[in-house]
């Protein structure tokens, strides 16, 4: 076996031979990998007392989800590949052969439940805010980011029931679309919680599903969506203030505005006559007919471009404890957190997922979203070790040097030589900087061109290819003319 999580069992197992009697429901993340021990508590994926998951199995909940976030961490995985897995480490206890097909895995994973995932999420986003300096953000307040993303899905017909398509694809040429609305630490990076819905509803819908886990003194980081009147009227009732980029229909004229200081002053909001679509009429009477908030303003220069202005909108009135030009570098810092997206839809391989149901294709988005924090959690350690900066680590050089360093570590004879490669570990991730380029512009543009395939319009079965009806017809026409015999 040549895979970085799996060797770990290895030296535990081929020791026992054929008097193996430690049966493979013992067998926990914590000992597959021993580096990652402290992250996960010892009872999270313990076996439940009846029920489902009670039974004595190959696959037990533990041995399933260690699966499920090696085969997230390993882009493009089968479940066959994983069973492969599986099936080696059986044999090495001397027991008879395994099925050969991945339907105990598949099966294994629809058992797996939901809220185990959920806690996984929760547990490593503590254990990396911990070792990434929460509280540090402003002024001791801790600093969440919302954002959101979409990912498609196989076209099935369950997932085209709870997820359908967009509506101007023909039916059997587009694929259902799972809408995910995370919050994340602006300290370390992890997700600390999502929301996962069909594009239909508005992500202020789906982020006011979110306000139950905000607790008071938190601040809550967005962009133009989220600098709405409801959103910025609501949450500072609960004690959560909010900073979000100004919307660009809302014109403010600093003139008229309570000066604070330079591009900087107090603006009050009218509520509007209508209510928004996101809310219900009774919601929307509740609020207050007007609002104060605050509005900066500074410039961003652009290497080999313009100057950039940028105004923003936020509940922190006093300018005395949030100074403007705190809260220009703290929104400049949400970028980075923007791109955790991006490396989960191109590093990882989440931008597609292939679960055929939509209550796997949910857990599967939770498994991505673990194995993230798990990468997060290796990558504050080595910040808090070695004093580097958290957002100058490289999140695929972290996952590269785990898988690579893991491999080591698990054929080390003693607990002195698997600290020191452990140790090393960490040191040489914070060695693989990104290298420091403010302002820099990374367009969303590809090199390679597309092939010159035609766009599928129709459902597959019914669809022609008209490059291979052209041959055909040209053909006919030389065979009448009598060119071919």
């Amino acid at each position: 076996m040549h895979t970085p999580y799996f060797p770990a069992l290895r030296s535990r197992l081929a020791a026992l031979g054929t008097r193996a009697a430690q049966s493979l429901r013992s067998i926990s993340l914590p000992q597959l990998e021993r580096c990652l021990e402290t992250y996960l508590p010892a009872g999270l994926l313990a076996a439940a007392d009846e029920g489902v998951n009670s039974r004595e199995r190959i696959y037990s909940l533990r041995l399933t989800f260690q699966c499920l976030v090696w085969q997230m961490l390993k882009p493009q995985t089968a479940c066959r590949e994983v069973t492969r897995q599986v099936q080696a480490l059986f044999r090495l206890t001397g027991r008879c052969r395994m099925n050969s097909g991945p339907s105990a895995y598949c099966q294994a994973r629809l058992r797996l439940p939901r809220e185990r995932l959920e806690q996984a999420l929760h547990h490593l986003a503590h254990h990396a805010d911990q070792r990434g300096g929460a509280g540090d953000c402003l002024q001791g307040r801790v600093v969440k980011v919302v954002d959101g993303t979409m990912v498609q899905l196989p076209d099935t017909r369950k997932n085209q029931k709870r997820y359908p398509q967009l509506p101007h694809q023909q039916p059997g040429c587009g694929f259902p679309l799972l809408k995910l609305l995370a919050l994340f630490s602006l300290s370390s990076g992890a997700i600390l919680t999502l929301v996962m819905d069909s594009y239909h509803h508005h992500d202020l819908r789906l982020f006011r599903r979110l306000w139950a886990e905000l607790k008071a003194g938190d601040v809550i980081l967005g962009d133009r969506l989220f600098s709405d009147y409801a959103t910025l009227a609501d949450l500072p009732r609960q004690g959560v203030d909010v900073i979000a980029r100004l919307n660009v229909k809302r014109q403010v004229d600093f003139r008229k505005a309570k000066r604070l200081g330079r591009n900087d002053g107090l603006v009050v909001w009218t509520k509007a006559g209508f209510c928004p679509p996101y809310l219900s009429t009774a919601q929307w009477a509740e609020m207050s007919a007007t609002i104060t908030v605050r509005v900066v303003r500074f410039r961003v220069a652009v290497k080999g471009g313009r100057t950039r202005l940028i105004l923003l909108v936020t509940t922190l009135l006093d300018p005395q404890r949030y100074p403007l030009a705190e809260l220009a570098d703290l929104y400049a810092r949400r970028w980075r957190l923007e791109l955790c997206f991006r490396d989960l839809k191109t590093q990882m391989g989440m931008e597609q997922l292939r679960a055929q149901t939509p209550e796997m294709a949910e857990k599967e988005a939770l498994a991505y979203l673990v194995a993230h924090n798990l990468i997060r959690c290796v990558m504050a350690e080595a910040s808090a070790n070695y004093q580097v900066a958290l957002e100058r680590l490289s999140f695929k050089g972290t996952v590269d040097a785990l898988r690579q360093f893991t491999h080591a570590i698990t054929q080390a004879r003693n607990r002195r030589m698997r600290q020191q490669l452990w140790e090393d570990l960490l040191w040489h991730i914070t060695r693989d900087q990104v290298p420091l380029r403010p302002g820099r512009r990374e367009p969303r543009a590809v090199k390679h061109r597309p092939k010159p395939f035609p766009r599928l319009t129709r459902p597959r079965h019914l669809f022609q290819d008209p490059i291979c009806n052209s041959k055909r017809s040209r053909l006919k026409r030389t065979s009448k003319n009598g060119i071919l015999n």
